[in-house]
Parts: structure tokens; C-alpha cells; sequence
């Protein structure tokens, strides 16, 4: 049985999804990851978005990278909604209103009902701001897996 995702964003697309996060990361020490959820759980349905984009940050562990250079982009399809979520590494230089920009820019492509291209041009953008604020170290480690996360 496929899952809801499915009805969204296919294999290939997931695949270049995957792609668009390794080249991102190729410019900066951040470390980026999307995850999708496509079932609520009975006791998270009455949580907001971000909550929800919390749990899965720390699930992940991706609070645990070593300059705390993390973000998350957090698609949540039984509520038709995603969050951005950044570490504490990247709030010390960033400013929270920068994530709105590209959260419009992602939101403005899946109302076209474009998602590859939402969440590709989403991360190639976050990829932008931290390669600004966190340029790529020689003894640079890809800390995170750049596969998406589905569940």
C-alpha cells in the first residue's frame, strides 16, 4: 500500500528532493533535512504544526550537530501545513523573519500544487542563507542524513 505521499510527490521527485539537500550542503556547515509526516497519531492531532516540528527536531536529534547549525523543513499532510524549524547556532545569527520569506516562496508552490518544487527551491533557499552565515569548513562532516524522512 502507498502511503498519502504518494498523492503528492513521487519517487523520483523524493529522490531530487534528496539531491537539492547535498548540494545545498555543499556550501555550508549547516546541515538541512525535510521530513514528512502523513499520520497523526490520536494525541498529536490537537498539536500545532510547530509543536509537531519540535518532536520531530529532537526525534532526529538534529540538536546534536556540532556548531548547532540544524533546520528542519517540517511538511505535516494531515494538516496541510510545514514549519521551518532552526537551531540555536543559526537563531544567534539569523533572524526568525528570514525562515517567513521562504516559508511564502514554498507556500506559493504548493498552492500550485507544485511540492517537489516547493520543497527543492525551500531548501536550495535555506542552503543560501546558511552558506552567508556558516561557509563550508575544510574538515566539513556531513552530520546528517540527506535522505527524507517519511513517516
Amino acid at each position: 500500500m502507498r502511503g498519502l505521499i504518494y498523492h503528492f510527490i513521487s519517487d523520483d521527485e523524493l529522490l531530487r528532493i534528496s539531491n537539492s539537500i547535498k548540494k545545498a550542503e555543499e556550501t555550508t556547515a549547516g546541515e538541512i533535512r525535510v521530513a514528512i509526516k502523513e499520520h497523526l497519531h490520536f494525541f498529536e492531532r490537537n498539536k500545532s504544526v510547530k509543536e509537531l516540528a519540535e518532536k520531530e527536531f529532537y526525534r532526529l536529534g538534529m540538536n546534536k550537530t556540532k556548531n548547532k547549525t540544524g533546520i528542519l523543513i517540517f511538511i505535516v499532510l494531515p494538516k496541510r501545513g510545514f514549519y521551518i524549524m532552526a537551531d540555536t547556532g543559526i537563531h544567534e545569527k539569523v533572524a526568525d523573519n528570514t525562515w517567513d520569506s521562504i516559508k511564502d516562496e514554498i507556500q506559493n508552490m504548493f498552492s500550485y500544487g507544485k511540492f517537489s518544487k516547493g520543497i527543492i527551491n525551500g531548501v536550495q533557499s535555506v542552503g543560501k542563507v546558511l552558506s552567508q552565515h556558516f561557509p563550508i569548513n575544510p574538515d566539513d562532516t556531513n552530520e546528517l542524513s540527506n535522505q527524507i524522512v517519511i513517516e
